[in-house]
């Protein structure tokens, strides 16, 4: 017997594991006590089993401090939530649907001049966190989880050109011009350089381990050294510790540094985060394939393990250094034959190199694909199907009346 009537209210009394567990059931009606006394069980049991049950009146604020103490939180989690809070903390979780998120679309337009794809963003973190709550128990489904997202425009990617690259290396502050020319030299993610540790260079092989990445594939890659890269890692060469410091204290953010150095090279502005698009456009106008290019920046390959992508060797990435090398100094000494020489020299050597960069280009080309069919032979030119036309074919000079 565990229910006790105490002034005209049962109580219930349940232990469990040990634990004597009692609450009130609020009504003096026996059989309508026991109906409450077996849901007190119920619930007894399911903590008991660490079965959390649906609580669609819990607020968004609370499912959000549940989700940064106890889930898989990440800061960009916390940047977005600071967005997302404003409109959805006070909504209990069971009634959100798709329909708030298009008058949360409309009011962060009208509130700033934002993109789609920002508000793409905020809407992903939100649906994650719902997917966690269902995980959870908190939701018996995620009433987001089949929600389509605007369409996002591409926009076009700024590539910094070899005359910008020397006016922002000189208008950069030292500690800030390292970082920029390993960006742009290794094609590494900020946070990835941020982390670089000398104890991940090997320097008899010139190669360079990344310490961190933002992806699973990315970590640990090895990139090979250009000839500025490896001089200026020499010049600053440790035996530990983080490759990239401000006054030997760790660097956490670049911004104001970055947008110091742009204002001072006078160039158009443009991102960090575009050095690594440079690093890939130079490294595709070199001729390097598509999957090598992936190893060396860390791209996820969407295929399976067997794809070429995990399987790109080192002597490919060396070849792939060594082509972006040659092709910046092409590219510089283009730019000094358009500037240097007199008039009528500059257009003979712009010329000159057109047709050096013709039969580079043939060559190449040729010898990818030595097994292409050459052009058949003009029969007009070789004058038709006749005697004479054999001859001429066959080596034999033609005659010529007079």
């Amino acid at each position: 017997m565990s229910l006790y009537k105490r002034g005209g209210v049962f109580w219930s009394y349940i232990s469990m594991d040990g634990v004597r567990h009692s609450q009130s059931t609020g009504t003096g009606n026996r059989r309508r006590a026991e109906t409450i006394e077996q849901r007190f069980k119920e619930e007894l049991n399911l903590k008991r089993h660490h079965v959390a049950e649906p609580a669609p009146h819990m607020t968004f604020g609370e499912l959000a401090a549940r989700f940064l103490a106890e889930g898989d939180a990440k800061p960009w989690h916390t940047d977005r939530l600071k967005l997302l809070l404003p409109y959805w903390s006070e909504i209990p979780i069971g009634r959100i649907h798709k329909g708030l998120t298009a008058d949360y679309r409309k009011r962060r337009h009208a509130e700033k001049k934002v993109t789609d794809t920002t508000i793409n963003r905020d809407l992903e973190a939100l649906r994650h966190i719902l997917f966690w709550a269902a995980d959870e128990g908190f939701l018996l489904g995620n009433p987001l989880a089949r929600m389509r997202m605007v369409p996002e425009r591409r926009k076009p990617r700024a590539v910094l050109a070899l005359p910008d690259e020397a006016l922002l290396l000189k208008g950069a502050a030292t500690h800030l011009r390292s970082i920029i020319i390993a960006a742009i030299d290794t094609g590494m993610r900020r946070g990835e350089l941020l982390h670089q540790r000398w104890e991940h260079i090997d320097w008899a092989r010139k190669l360079l381990f990344v310490t961190r990445s933002k992806t699973a594939g990315g970590e640990g890659r090895e990139i090979p050294f250009t000839e500025r890269l490896a001089s200026l890692l020499l010049a600053e060469r440790r035996e530990e510790g983080l490759v990239f410091t401000y006054e030997g204290n760790p660097i956490v953010q670049i911004k104001t540094a970055w947008k110091t150095a742009i204002r001072h090279a006078g160039i158009r502005y443009c991102r960090f985060h575009d050095l690594r698009h440079s690093f890939n456009t130079r490294l595709m106008e070199a001729g390097v394939m598509q999957e090598v290019r992936k190893a060396l920046m860390g791209h996820s390959s969407g295929e399976d393990v067997n794809s070429i992508y995990t399987h790109v060797e080192l002597p490919m990435k060396r070849e792939a250094i060594r082509k972006l090398e040659a092709w910046v100094r092409n590219q510089e000494i283009s730019k000094s034959d358009q500037k240097g020489g007199p008039d009528g020299s500059k257009e003979s050597g712009a010329g000159c190199g057109s047709a050096n960069a013709r039969q580079r280009t043939t060559e190449a080309v040729e010898k990818e694909d030595p097994g292409r069919s050459r052009a058949r032979p003009n029969r007009q030119n070789s004058g038709g199907r006749g005697s004479e036309g054999r001859r001429t074919e066959t080596g034999a000079p033609p005659t010529h009346e007079a």
